[in-house]
């Protein structure tokens, strides 16, 4: 499900702001992109996002600046002394150009932002709360978002259920599915076997007929696509992430749209059977942007 949300604050001097994208996604994905200096964040945002949503790739991004008051870089000259140590010992042994200053200063834990107004560790915890807090109201925000989302979609997947049932529905009602066709099909198959080959015995031409009894009789898939269309309209009363579940019922319905036309051997059937397999993928197109 698709959606966007910004939330923002400030304290102290620095000023921030959270960016959450949502686009459609067939499991939860998140990406997080947050500025040196507020690494802490990270694992709260993520579990932050998978506690409200269950599907989607979604996109958190933090923004903050401190105005006129600039951060103070600083470079981590152990953890680059390391680095260099590395170096110095592959020397040799890869063949590769010198390493220049900018790629070292690239690698992450090498330069920080150090805030000019240095704050005590509970003062930093209290400020990354209300960080914190600011996101929440962000992602509450797209979560309205995706919701009014979802109750638009409710109407269109209604819609293509309803049109699954109606197909459904027709088709039953054709006479390729009635008990009188089926005995009058089946005796004049069982009459083309007995010219084509007087060798048949009992037994042969018993399983002969199981088997043309099997092949024509769709009524089992029909009475199974009745099942599915209820078990789905169940999920859409249910609410909450039913997104997945509902996927899988889709292929239950495509399951028994294939058997259907495999099964037909009626012209009016087959394209029912057709039109069957469009409004099921329909279906499923709708299906896989809900959560």
């Amino acid at each position: 499900m698709t959606g966007f949300a910004r939330g923002e604050g400030s304290d102290t001097g620095l000023h921030w702001a959270w960016e959450v994208k949502s686009v459609n996604g067939r499991n939860l994905d998140v990406r997080c992109r947050l500025p040196p200096g507020f690494e802490a964040l990270e694992p709260v945002a993520r579990t932050a996002v998978a506690e409200r949503f269950k599907r989607g790739n979604l996109s958190v991004t933090l923004t903050a600046s401190r105005g006129e008051q600039a951060a103070r870089v600083r470079v981590n000259r152990e953890v680059l002394d390391q680095l260099l140590a590395v170096m110095s010992d592959l020397e040799g042994k890869v063949h590769s150009a010198p390493p220049r200053l900018d790629g070292l200063f690239a690698v992450r834990g090498v330069v920080d932002l150090v805030e000019e107004d240095a704050l005590d560790d509970e003062q930093r915890e209290a400020r990354l709360a209300r960080m914190a807090g600011t996101l929440d109201t962000a992602l509450k925000a797209l979560e309205i978002m995706r919701r009014d989302e979802g109750s638009r979609l409710a109407a269109l997947v209604q819609e293509h259920l309803a049109t699954i049932e109606r197909l459904r529905q027709k088709a039953s009602e054709t006479a390729a599915v009635q008990p009188a066709a089926l005995k009058a099909r089946l005796r004049q198959q069982v009459e083309t076997l007995l010219e084509t080959s007087s060798a048949f015995s009992e037994e042969r031409l018993a399983q002969e007929a199981a088997l043309l009894v099997t092949k024509a009789d769709v009524r089992e898939e029909l009475d199974r696509l009745a099942a599915h269309g209820a078990a789905a309209r169940q999920l859409m009363a249910a609410g909450g992430a039913v997104g997945r579940k509902f996927d899988f019922l889709c292929q239950e319905f495509n399951r028994e749209a294939n058997t259907l036309c495999s099964k037909s051997a009626d012209v009016e059937l087959t394209a029912i059977g057709l039109d069957l397999k469009a409004a099921i993928d329909q279906l499923r197109e709708q299906v896989q942007n809900i959560e």
